[in-house]
């Protein structure tokens, strides 16, 4: 009798042990996940940490003094941009001008700030004509009365662009110019089922390469799904074929960077607690 009795306290004090663990982990947790990513100061910030730019074409480094409103005039502002590895700088901004007497050469005359995003405390980095020796880790360090810190910006470039199809005798013909690295092309249909394309990769005199992928036979009023990708960006694009041609749209995905990725020992330590939590 006494046994059920105290079953019911049994319970809770087994529930109230559950609870107690989970908090526990759930806290430690959020402490390694705090130690991991700590690449950033807690006043400033990149809306981009791991962008990829496309080989030719301008591309923005976004740092950011968060300073919790839009409204607020930063004053005393120091701008540096770091690259990692490389002797002088990418761009220096001090005393309310430009500083570049100590400007890597690699960088003279393709780099600009923002004045009026400075006023607020914006000092994201115009990168122009992209480069393949810009790949690379970059530090944005920013002070001033209102804060500072610096954030790490991993920069990844790639050529990319969207096919084009066309439709003649059957055959479903993608067509797309500047990759690099060099791609790899699949074809699939509207179920997901895998088919079997013959793709052309033709080198240019830059290193790069010109995509032509044939998929026979097709029929119309079906869709058609095209994806070329390396490892660092992929195009997908859907094809439909219809009595007066092709309709297509392509939507880009990039890849996240390995040396951003979690190190082994959080992902073996998100396992167990999985583990755990499954068991």
């Amino acid at each position: 009798m006494s046994v059920f009795l105290y079953f019911p306290v049994f319970v809770c004090l087994f529930v109230c042990s559950m609870v107690t663990l989970i908090f526990i982990i759930t806290a430690l947790l959020i402490l390694i996940l705090a130690l991991t990513f700590s690449t950033t100061s807690s006043e400033v910030m990149s809306s981009n940490t791991m962008p990829v730019a496309n080989l030719g074409d301008n591309q923005l480094l976004s740092c950011y003094l968060n300073t919790g409103s839009a409204q607020t005039t930063v004053k005393q502002l120091t701008v540096t941009w770091e690259k990692n590895g490389m002797t002088g700088l990418v761009y220096q901004y001090t005393n309310g001008a430009p500083d570049l007497g100590n400007q890597n050469s690699q960088f003279q005359g393709r780099t600009q700030l923002f004045p009026n995003g400075l006023v607020t405390g914006n000092a994201s980095l115009l990168l122009r004509n992209v480069g393949s020796s810009d790949n690379g880790d970059y530090t944005c360090t920013i002070s001033s009365s209102d804060g500072g810190g610096k954030v790490n910006i991993h920069l990844r470039t790639a050529a990319f662009s969207a096919p084009t199809f066309t439709l003649s005798n059957n055959t479903l013909k993608a067509v797309a110019s500047r990759w690099f690295p060099k791609p790899n092309v699949t074809w699939s249909n509207s179920s997901g089922a895998v088919l079997q394309g013959i793709t052309e990769l033709t080198p240019s005199s830059t290193e790069m390469f010109n995509v032509t992928s044939r998929l026979q036979p097709v029929q119309v009023s079906n869709t058609y799904t095209c994806r070329i990708y390396n490892n660092v960006v992929a195009a997908v694009s859907d094809a439909t074929v219809t009595d007066s041609g092709v309709s297509e749209k392509t939507y880009f995905i990039f890849s996240a960077a390995p040396s951003l990725l979690p190190p082994a020992n959080l992902s073996i330590m998100i396992s167990v607690v999985c583990i755990y939590f499954l068991t």
